[in-house]
């Protein structure tokens, strides 16, 4: 449904994005996750024709968009990072007003504005004026703006940036029903765990660049082909960290609290030799499990940029008023 090849833009001498390649498939949730600044708002708006690209081509459902971007128009939907809505109109009013500009008839895009409001849980509030909305309202009312038309493919630009979480968590909900009635979406965000939970397939750019691209799944699963195995154990847990390390010095240890210790090896950990050892030792191991690494530390491993960077960025927009 969407492939991009070779996508560069420039500001003067800042390259915002830089010889970017992805393909989106048909149904599919794409992630594009990255920091403030990545270049994620550039490349959507060159894929929803807002901005041109200096070079590199772009594909919307076979339609080639590089030389005319509104080419594919009619197949899209877009929700921008900030609202483009009429603060002096209603929300009902809002979403006729853009189902006009699809060319929707009257009666056909009235029914649908309050199909859309009363899925999204607006209909109490469908008539007054958006401007008086809160964040969370602003946002579901934007995303149903955004597909008023029954779009087969949705662009949403940090869908759940600056809204409280009740709020968060249903538009969550709402997209991930959109993309399983057949929508295909393609989400921009910095929040690590919305991408993890709603996409199938992830890119990481940063700095404009793409640094990789996989399946949740298989970016989760080892990528550096390290095994990690967690063990509770009743007491001492620094010394027993010694002596793991002193009999298996291929076997990286560390203690993660009192009574948590954490072995990392290259190759399959053997969890019934460590049990043993730690037995032996006089400790009562009360749970042994392999844990998985989450996508916030792949994310660090492959770009680098500290966890800690994207949850200050997380705090500092997620401010909402309510939902």
């Amino acid at each position: 449904m969407i492939e991009v090849r070779g996508l560069t833009k420039a500001f003067g001498k800042i390259i915002a994005v830089n010889d970017i390649s992805f393909s989106v498939r048909n149904g599919e949730m794409f992630g594009f996750l990255g920091p403030n600044g990545a270049g994620k708002t550039t490349t959507i708006n060159m894929l929803t024709g807002l901005a041109r690209p200096d070079a590199g081509t772009i594909r919307i459902a076979g339609i080639d968009c590089s030389k005319n971007p509104k080419a594919a128009q009619h197949l899209i939907g877009v929700v921008p990072d900030e609202s483009n809505l009429y603060p002096e109109l209603t929300g009902f009013e809002n979403l006729c007003f853009c189902a006009s500009l699809y060319g929707m008839r009257k009666a056909g895009r009235q029914a649908r504005a309050d199909q859309l409001l009363e899925t999204f849980g607006l209909a109490d509030a469908a008539g007054r004026k958006f401007g008086g909305y809160s964040k969370g309202m602003k946002r579901k009312l934007t995303i149903a703006a955004g597909i008023i038309h029954a779009p087969p493919i949705l662009f949403l630009d940090e869908p759940t940036t600056g809204i409280d979480v009740a709020s968060a968590r249903r538009i969550r909900q709402l997209i991930a029903a959109l993309n399983a009635a057949g929508t295909t979406v393609f989400l921009t965000t910095h929040y690590i765990e919305e991408a993890e939970r709603l996409c199938r397939r992830i890119a990481f750019i940063v700095k404009g660049r793409i640094v990789r691209t996989d399946a949740v799944e298989d970016l989760v699963c080892q990528t550096d082909g390290r095994h990690t195995v967690q063990f509770t154990v009743s007491n001492d847990a620094a010394r027993l960290c010694q002596k793991i390390t002193a009999e298996f010095p291929n076997l990286q240890c560390q203690m993660v609290t009192g009574g948590v210790i954490r072995v990392e090896s290259s190759g399959p950990v053997r969890v019934g030799s460590l049990v043993r050892l730690l037995e032996d030792c006089g400790a009562e191991v009360s749970e042994a499990r392999k844990v998985r690494p989450s996508l916030e530390d792949v994310f660090v491993r492959v770009t680098g940029i500290e966890a800690g960077t994207m949850k200050q960025e997380k705090e500092k927009a997620g401010k909402g008023d309510g939902a």
